[in-house]
């Protein structure tokens, strides 16, 4: 069976989502490809369980630092896995497969590859009970590719044997493990230590330099030191040289090199969180010409470089969300899916007022020629402390030229901090290029840190400058109350 539609989405995660709803907004005729649940990673594997899973662990830590107020105890694992269940919709997608029919986007169950420019084709996955075989989809205008990313092993001896988790396996345990090593200290590992040492496990993390090497130093410090105080053993400069579990389902060996020597650590589980690979190795790149390895490389408005455009001119192929190797992170996916949907849109969207949204402007490449995901990326890890950012390190900002001032200010000062808790730790930093005045990144570390973000990403969006800044007062007692201290600090 052959279909035809304006728009082909590979991938209905947010990304692929965003980008598909954005296209039919203006009339164009979409249908995503999804072989797994609608909804993707970030709804049943990462994004969500991930913060619903450290939410009663920080809620905890609020009680008990909060004068007043009896110590909860301990954490009831089974009604937090249980609440971790309900926020997943218990792996049903019928919700996000609703949405998908009310803005009219067509969804086909099934694994999609291109196998030409403009084709798709789109087997069964495995298990599918939807029946049919493998069927051709052909767009008129577009395909979009928004296939997200996977977790990677690396190549230690009797990993792959052991049977690891990666994330997805955290996410979706069904019973708390007694002990936990993870190995990794990036994002996930350290969300993922945090979360199951509040549930109870206890929790060894082995990482190869510091925690989250890529934030500002002081953060990944910060969350070392916590976890540390939380119980657990945090192992710095560790090499894992082998991983061994004899008997399936029994307790896992992980042999250690670092300062000391070698060592052993045994737990019943273990955690891989060394980092993600775009998943492009199954999409039928090499059908188009481009390689099926490596991240799909794109410009500003999410064109994929180096594929022939059609005899008109246009460019056909997108690309958007982890996929791209940009930036791994739902939110700044989302946004770049917005901008390819958008780009479509004006590329090929009807001009005319019976389209359920006016097309965006033709001058939409321009509009993007400068995507925010260069200047302005954002992240913010939920561990506790939280850590929240913007832009880039002080590092990453000299690095590139940039003739930046470090104003950093200890967030405890704030009164807005001393009427939260007498034992409020914190610490904020923002980057100043001295020559235009503007801010150009910041980094929050401290409770609810992630709250704070957002002012500084409009400040660095928008190249706000610091001398109109200073008229933005902050109110009292609030924690946000740091702005006025780096105005002052900077010597406004």
């Amino acid at each position: 069976m052959d279909q035809t539609y304006d728009v082909i989405v590979i991938g209905a995660g947010p990304v692929g989502e965003n980008a598909a709803g954005r296209a039919a907004a203006t009339g164009l005729s979409v249908a995503v490809v999804e072989a797994e649940l609608v909804g993707g990673e970030c709804s049943y594997w990462a994004c969500i369980p991930s913060k619903t899973l450290l939410h009663p662990g920080a809620a905890r830590a609020a009680a008990r630092a909060t004068p007043g107020v009896a110590d909860p105890g301990p954490l009831d694992a089974a009604a937090v896995l249980a609440w971790r269940d309900k926020a997943t919709g218990e792996g049903d997608d019928t919700g996000q497969v609703e949405w998908l029919a009310s803005a009219g986007i067509a969804l086909v169950r099934g694994h999609g590859r291109l196998v030409g420019e403009r084709k798709v084709e789109v087997t069964p996955a495995l298990g599918s009970v939807d029946g049919g075989g493998t069927h051709l989809l052909h767009a008129r205008c577009a395909v979009v590719v928004a296939t997200g990313s996977a977790p990677v092993l690396p190549p230690v001896p009797g990993l792959g044997a052991a049977n690891p988790w990666t994330s997805r396996e955290a996410t979706a345990a069904e019973a708390v493990p007694e002990s936990l090593v993870v190995l990794g200290g990036g994002v996930v590992g350290c969300e993922m230590a945090t979360a199951y040492s509040d549930l109870g496990a206890r929790v060894t993390l082995l990482a190869r330099s510091g925690l989250l090497t890529g934030a500002e130093p002081f953060a990944g410090e910060a969350v070392a030191d916590a976890l540390r105080e939380a119980g657990v053993d945090v192992r710095l400069g560790s090499e894992v040289t082998e991983v061994s579990r004899p008997e399936v389902g029994g307790p896992v060996t992980v042999t250690v090199e670092d300062g000391r020597g070698t060592q052993q650590v045994t737990a019943a589980e273990l955690l891989v969180a060394t980092g993600r690979r775009p998943r492009t190795g199954e999409v039928g790149l090499d059908s188009v010409g481009l390689a099926t390895d490596a991240p799909l490389r794109t410009d500003d408005s999410m064109v994929v470089q180096g594929v022939s455009r059609s005899a008109g001119g246009n460019p056909w192929l997108f690309a958007c969300g982890d996929v791209t190797g940009r930036a791994p992170t739902t939110h700044q996916g989302k946004y770049e899916a917005r901008v390819a949907g958008d780009v479509v849109a004006a590329l090929y969207g009807p001009d005319d007022s019976s389209s359920r949204m006016p097309p965006p402007h033709a001058r939409a490449w321009t509009r993007y020629a400068a995507s925010a995901d260069h200047v302005a990326r954002t992240q913010v890890v939920f561990t506790r402390p939280q850590v929240a950012s913007v832009g880039p390190t002080e590092t990453e900002a000299r690095d590139a030229g940039l003739p930046v001032r470090a104003v950093a200010y200890d967030l405890s000062a704030v009164a807005g901090a001393s009427v939260t808790s007498p034992d409020y730790a914190g610490r904020a930093q923002i980057l100043v290029d001295t020559e235009r005045e503007v801010i150009v990144g910041a980094t929050f570390v401290g409770p609810d840190a992630s709250e704070m973000l957002h002012a500084a990403t409009i400040a660095v969006v928008g190249e706000v400058p610091l001398g109109r800044l200073w008229h933005a007062v902050p109110a009292f007692p609030t924690v946000s109350e740091v702005w006025l201290r780096f105005a002052e600090e900077y010597g406004l």
